[in-house]
């Protein structure tokens, strides 16, 4: 008998060791699979329009898709705009470009060359063609993206911080926290270092780690208060004033890596005919321009960086 109630004893022993290794490792595959859930990367199309430049726009959407994102957004400047009589056939024309790339997600900030004032039209064709309304927000991941809308007017309305503050406060729990709008609202407010701003109190105050902007078409970068502001450069848009890589002036889109509460925001400019191809880190920039030059291959094959003359 006690021989039997031994050999029993040790057949639940090892039930139990068994069930205990199964545990951990059904654990540990679940842990994995949550970093895997969390660990994406996504594209960021800068204008492409405002005098939009032949080519740039497809050579920037092939470049993009090529890195396999999880899904791409812009910064608004979809069509020319202007004229309610033109903008269906200026969207049935992006649409085209759109097609072959049609299995990436798609999310579109409305810009002012997309709706214009006391233009019902205009809003109604970017609901039709972004397939949303001009102020969402979307999950990826663990990260929330909230979308405002400033196409009419340089300031954020009233509405929007509402809108705003609903969201983050309904999505405060998540790790990474982005806002995108087209136009810069918050660019003088940042440059003089003013904390005392509305939006940024409440990016500050839900955790919110980047605001980025379009309508300028150069890339500036800002960090103010652990929340970092980023001017995207053109995807098409024409370039102002000087028009030099080193004053933020070219063509490209941004890809932004998240592991977790990581973020790797990486600039690159389109590949020749268009571009030299220059891949530099948001940091790498500043409020006037460049200021570290972006990695070159030297002989042998390594990379190197230095810090850019201004």
């Amino acid at each position: 008998m006690s021989a039997h109630r031994g050999d029993a004893e040790e057949r639940r022993e090892s039930t139990r060791g068994k069930t205990t290794i199964a545990l951990i490792a059904a654990s540990a595959l679940a842990l994995a699979a949550l970093a895997a859930g969390d660990s994406f990367s996504f594209v960021i199309l800068g204008d492409r329009t405002g005098e939009a430049q032949a080519g740039v726009y497809d050579q920037a959407w092939k470049e993009a898709a090529a890195e396999s994102p999880a899904f791409v957004i812009n910064s608004g400047d979809t069509i020319e705009g202007g004229h309610d009589e033109t903008a269906e056939s200026q969207w049935n024309g992006v649409a085209r470009v759109w097609k072959p790339h049609s299995r990436i997600p798609l999310y579109l900030v409305p810009g002012n060359h997309d709706i214009w004032p006391n233009s019902a039209v205009s809003e109604q064709l970017f609901r039709k063609f972004a397939g949303h309304p001009v102020r969402y927000s979307f999950d990826s991941g663990g990260a929330h993206f909230t979308v405002l809308d400033n196409s009419r007017s340089d300031e954020l309305a009233a509405s929007e911080m509402e809108f705003l503050e609903s969201d983050l406060k309904a999505h405060a729990a998540a790790p990474v926290k982005m806002i995108f709008m087209h136009r810069p609202s918050w660019l003088l407010p940042v440059a003089l270092r003013n904390t005392e701003f509305p939006l940024h109190q409440l990016a500050k105050q839900y955790g919110v780690q980047y605001i980025i902007a379009g309508h300028l078409h150069q890339m500036l970068h800002f960090e103010l208060e652990g929340i970092t502001y980023v001017s995207m450069p053109s995807s098409g848009g024409h370039l102002r004033l000087s028009k030099t890589y080193e004053d933020g002036w070219f063509f490209g889109h941004a890809r932004v890596a998240v592991n977790g509460r990581a973020i790797d925001f990486q600039i690159e400019e389109v590949k020749a005919p268009l571009g030299q191809g220059r891949i530099t880190k948001a940091a790498d920039w500043g409020m006037n321009g460049l200021v570290k030059k972006p990695a070159q291959r030297a002989a042998g094959g390594s990379w190197s960086a230095g810090i850019a003359a201004r």
